[in-house]
C-alpha cells in the first residue's frame, strides 16, 4: 500500500498535469480520430457524395438536352427562339409561339393565384373561426394532391363550356369594347384558349401559394400583431404593415414555386389550350406552351430536326425555370440583406 507521502506526490503529479491536458486540442470534427469507428467521417463523405450528385445530375441534363438541341440550333440558329413558324411538313420550325404561350399562361395563373391564395392564407390565418380552420386548412392542401390530368378533363368538359357560353361573351361585350385592353378579350366563344389555361393553371397552383403563405404567417410572432391591434390597428392595417413585411421572403418563396409549377404543367395546358402555332394578343384565341407541344408531338417526331426543334424548346424550359429560381434566390438574398441592415 502507499504511503501518505507516495499519495501526496501522485496527487501533486496529477495537478499539474491537469493544465497540460487541458491545453492538448482535440481532434477536428469529421475526422476518424474524433469519429470513432469511422462513423461520422463516412457520413460526411456520402452527404457530400449526394449535394454533388443533385450537381451533377443538374449538369448532366443540361448538357444532354444541349447536345440533343444541336441540330435545330445549328439549322435555325438564334432565330429559332424569335419565328413564329412551325412547319412539319417543310422542316420549318421556331419557337416563338410555344414560349409566348408558356410566358402567358404562367403570368395568368400568377394574377389570379397570388390574390386568391393570399386572401386563403389570410382568412385561415386570422379571420377563420377555430372549427373550421383545420377543415379549410386541409382542404386546400387536398387540392394539390389532384393528378393534373384530372384538372384537365374538368376544365375541358366543365368550365371551358360553361366559360365559352356564359363568360366569355360578357367579357367581350363589356371589356372586349374598353380602348388598350379590349383586344385581350377577344377570340371565338368556344371556351377553349389561353386565358382558359391560365385560369386552370391557376387552380392548380393556388394550394402551393396558399400553403407557403399560410405556413409563413403563422409564424409571426403573436406580440408583433396584439401590439398593433392594441393601438386601433384594423385588420388588414396589421397584415400590411407587419404581417408582410415580417414574412415577405417566404411570400416570395411561396409565389415563385407556384411560378415552377406553372411553367412546367402540362397534361391539363394540353387539354385546354387548343394546341395552335399561333401568337395572337386575344387571351381567348387557342395557343401552345412548350409543355403541351412536347406532349402532342415527341413521339411522333421520325425526323431528327423536328425532334431537336422539340429538344430545344425543352432546354428553353429548363434555362427559363433556372432563371426564375436564380432571380428568386438573388430577391429573397437582397431582402434578407436589407432586414439585416435595418436591424
Amino acid at each position: 500500500m502507499p504511503t501518505d507521502a507516495a499519495a501526496a506526490t501522485l496527487g501533486r503529479t496529477m495537478t499539474a498535469d491537469a493544465p497540460a491536458r487541458a491545453r492538448r486540442p482535440s481532434a477536428p470534427p469529421g475526422s476518424p480520430e474524433a469519429a470513432g469507428p469511422w462513423g461520422d467521417w463516412i457520413f460526411e463523405r456520402t452527404t457530400l457524395f449526394f449535394a454533388l450528385l443533385v450537381l451533377g445530375s443538374l449538369a448532366g441534363i443540361l448538357v444532354a438536352l444541349s447536345i440533343a438541341a444541336a441540330p435545330a440550333l445549328e439549322t435555325f440558329g438564334v432565330g429559332f427562339f424569335f419565328t413564329n413558324v412551325w412547319n412539319p411538313v417543310k422542316g420549318i420550325f421556331g419557337g416563338l409561339a410555344p414560349i409566348y404561350g408558356t410566358l402567358v399562361t404562367s403570368a395568368i395563373a400568377l394574377l389570379i393565384g397570388v390574390p386568391v391564395s393570399f386572401g386563403i392564407a389570410i382568412f385561415l390565418t386570422e379571420m377563420c373561426p377555430v372549427v373550421l380552420k383545420r377543415p379549410l386548412g386541409t382542404a386546400v392542401e387536398l387540392l394539390a394532391a389532384i393528378p393534373s390530368i384530372i384538372y384537365g378533363i374538368w376544365g375541358l368538359f366543365i368550365f371551358a363550356p360553361l366559360f365559352g357560353d356564359y363568360v366569355q361573351p360578357f367579357l367581350t361585350q363589356t371589356l372586349g369594347r374598353v380602348p388598350l385592353i379590349g383586344e385581350l378579350f377577344q377570340g371565338a366563344p368556344n371556351g377553349i384558349g389561353i386565358f382558359t389555361a391560365g385560369f386552370i393553371l391557376s387552380v392548380m397552383v393556388i394550394p402551393f401559394i396558399a400553403s407557403v403563405m399560410r405556413d409563413v404567417f403563422e409564424v409571426v410572432p403573436p406580440v408583433l400583431k396584439e401590439s398593433a391591434y392594441g393601438l386601433g390597428a384594423t385588420t388588414w392595417e396589421v397584415v400590411w404593415n407587419v404581417v408582410l413585411p415580417y414574412t415577405k421572403v417566404g411570400v416570395i418563396g411561396g409565389i415563385m414555386l407556384g411560378l415552377g409549377r406553372a411553367l412546367g404543367e402540362t397534361m391539363a395546358v394540353t387539354f385546354v389550350i387548343g394546341n395552335a402555332y399561333r401568337i395572337s394578343p386575344a387571351l381567348f384565341s387557342p395557343g401552345n406552351s412548350i409543355a403541351s407541344a412536347l406532349a402532342n408531338e415527341f413521339n411522333e417526331a421520325a425526323d431528327p430536326v423536328h425532334r431537336a426543334s422539340l429538344i430545344s424548346l425543352g432546354l428553353v424550359l429548363f434555362v427559363l425555370t433556372f432563371v426564375v429560381l436564380a432571380c428568386s434566390r438573388l430577391l429573397i438574398a437582397q431582402l434578407a440583406r436589407g432586414e439585416g441592415r435595418s436591424t
